[in-house]
């Protein structure tokens, strides 16, 4: 089971914040935010600096099984030019 814990809620301004335990910091000045549309719950997710490294990120997800046998496509069918 993923660890839980507790974060405290504060204002700054108009905003509401929250002020995450040590254990669940983020790297950087920004976060993603997502509300899961089944629960409601909030998601918070690192939000990447660069292209570069969101590529990276999905390339870490490829476990090489895509066409793992190679691509079985038919041959394009042959057709006649219009005049």
């Amino acid at each position: 089971m993923a660890p839980t814990g507790v974060a405290k809620l504060f204002r700054n301004g108009r905003s509401q914040a929250v002020r995450l335990p040590r254990e669940f910091r983020f790297e950087g000045t920004e976060v993603n935010i997502r509300r899961d549309p089944k629960t409601g719950d909030v998601v918070l997710s690192p939000r990447q600096k660069s292209v570069q490294q969101w590529f990276a990120e999905l390339d870490k997800l490829n476990d090489g099984s895509f066409f793992r046998d190679g691509r079985n496509q038919p041959r394009t069918p042959r057709r006649e030019i219009f005049k």
